[in-house]
Order: structure tokens, then sequence, then C-alpha cells
């Protein structure tokens, strides 16, 4: 349980300690390699994270949804991007070599509809020393129920007991936002073997054709509904992580529309042991640098542990 934050686990990755406070980027919000083509070795003196994830990586190649796959809201955004990868064999081929370059501790966010597709990819990832964690996105339905695996207490608690053996490395549960208690599935996160969880995901969402005269009213987004982030879901986001972060002692991970060190700030303040930056990053690509900085000079004037590594 989080006792204040001032005393904030850190968490250990490869042979370092990722720092309380720290700054990541959430998954699929900031792309490394292409920020490398577009800024050159400057994006390593000054990288904007402490940690860098990556965009899931799935067991076979996703093409993602049909198009449109963006609607722009008057605060953030509906993706409906459907996790678009190279799968396992093409990630570790050709993203892979260059993602181990960075100089920050990598984790790789995977995503299966099975536990024996999760299974897969963690042990292929288990073997590899450059990965410091692995972050399971429990948000994909399960092929066999239709629902989310981590929509419920019982869906993490089983994928866990299956690949908890597979891999030393530490384990991060990201939670979804759309079921009826995150604080319980957090809590059988930590309870059946997950060294962290991260949240908050995408809200689901929709957006209508524009054309008012679409008979009968049908969506913009090619997947028909998608995710929703940005500003708009901050409030959702501290009191999700305020939540879960009363009932875990793991460390908690907290995200959702920041685009300040003030929004970091709070995140912390409700309970978060780290800051991820996600849809800011599409629209200033050194955000995370940004908020970091920022929160260090609110932490050095409240006392709050701030890290200095972003």
């Amino acid at each position: 349980m989080q006792a204040g934050v001032t005393h904030l686990p850190a968490m250990q990755l490869g042979v370092t300690h990722l720092p309380a406070g720290a700054i990541l980027n959430a998954s699929g919000t900031f792309d490394a390699i292409a920020a490398r083509r577009a800024f050159g070795d400057g994006l390593f003196e000054a990288f904007p994270f402490a940690a860098y994830v990556t965009k899931t990586v799935t067991v076979e190649p996703r093409e993602g949804n049909p198009a449109p796959r963006l609607w722009e809201l008057g605060a953030g955004m509906i993706n409906s991007i459907g996790l678009p990868n190279k799968g396992l064999i093409g990630f570790l081929a050709s993203d892979f070599p260059a993602l181990i370059e960075l100089p920050v501790p990598l984790i790789v966010n995977v995503m299966g509809s099975t536990s024996q597709e999760f299974g897969r990819l963690v042990s292929a990832f288990a073997e590899r020393d450059e990965v410091s964690a692995l972050e399971l996105n429990v948000s994909c339905p399960n092929v066999k129920t239709g629902l989310d695996i981590g929509a419920e207490p019982g869906g993490v608690a089983g994928l866990l007991d299956a690949i908890r053996p597979l891999t030393d490395k530490p384990l991060i549960v990201k939670l979804t936002p759309n079921c009826a208690s995150p604080a319980k599935v957090a809590l059988a996160a930590e309870e059946h073997g997950a060294d962290a969880v991260s949240l908050i995901n995408t809200l689901r969402a929709m957006a209508l054709h524009p054309d008012p005269g679409s008979r009968p009213p049908k969506p913009w987004l090619g997947g028909g509904t998608g995710g929703m982030s940005g500003p708009a879901v901050r409030a959702v986001a501290v009191a999700q992580v305020a939540a879960v972060g009363a009932v875990v002692s793991i460390p908690v991970i907290g995200m959702g529309g920041v685009q300040s060190g003030r929004h970091a700030h709070d995140l912390l303040a409700a309970g978060a042991t780290y800051v991820a930056v996600g849809t800011e990053s599409f629209r200033d690509p050194e955000a995370g640098s940004k908020v970091a900085r920022e929160l260090g000079q609110l932490s050095a004037k409240s006392g709050m542990i701030a890290s200095t590594a972003a």
C-alpha cells in the first residue's frame, strides 16, 4: 500500500534501479526509431524518458484497423489504430537491434489473446539480456470468452500463474480502465507475481460520422470504436491511480493526459510511483523532458521525490 509520496519503491530494471518519480513513455506514443531518423544521434544526448516502453508486440504481424484511425477531440483524441506491428519475428529482426541502442532501460510491451500467446512472447524476451522488463497489455479480448483478459481479477491471476514461471524479468501489468474495479485487478496482479502495474490505458469511445445526413448514424472510425486519450481522461486517471495505489505495495506507473510537471505531480500524489507521458508526445516530441524538468522544479519546492534521469 502506498504510504505516501516520499517513501516510494524503486523498480529493479536489469542492473539499474528506476528511481521513484521517473518519467517514461506510454506504449505506442513515442516512436524512438523514427525520432532518431528525424533528430539524429542528438536524441541520445537528451533522451526524453528515463526508460523506454516499446509499441505492442504480438506473436503474428498485425496490419491494424481500417482507416480512418483517428478522431480529434477538443481535449484529446480517439484512436483506432489497432496495434499494427511486425510480429515477434519481425520485431526481433528489425526494430529490436535499433531499440537496444537507446541509452535507457528497454521495456517491451507484449499482447496476446491467450495465455499461450503471452507465454511465447514472454519466453522469447526472457532470453534477451537487453530487455529490462516486460509490460503485459491485458486489454485484448480473450479469443475464447470475448472479454478483455484484464477486465476481471481471475483473468489476470490465471495469466500470471501461467507466465510468471517463464521469466525472472520484472512483469508490469497494464490495466484496462474499462472494467468494474481496476483496484481489484491490480491487487490480483500483485498477489500472482506482477512486479508493477501501469494505468490508465485508453477509455473506450466512439465518434459518429460527421455527415449529418448519414442514416442510420455510423461510426467514423474504421474500427467502430476506439480508445480516448489526452487531457480529457486526466481526472479519471487520477481517480483510478488513487484507488490502485491504496491497495497495492508494488510500483504504480500512472498515466493519462499528462502535459506538465503539475499533472505528473498530481499522479504521484495520488499514489503513482512513476509517470508516463503519452498523447502529449504526438504534439511535442520533447514533452517527456519538459514534464520531468517541471516536476523536478515542483518537487524541489514540495520535497517530493522526483527523477532527474529523464
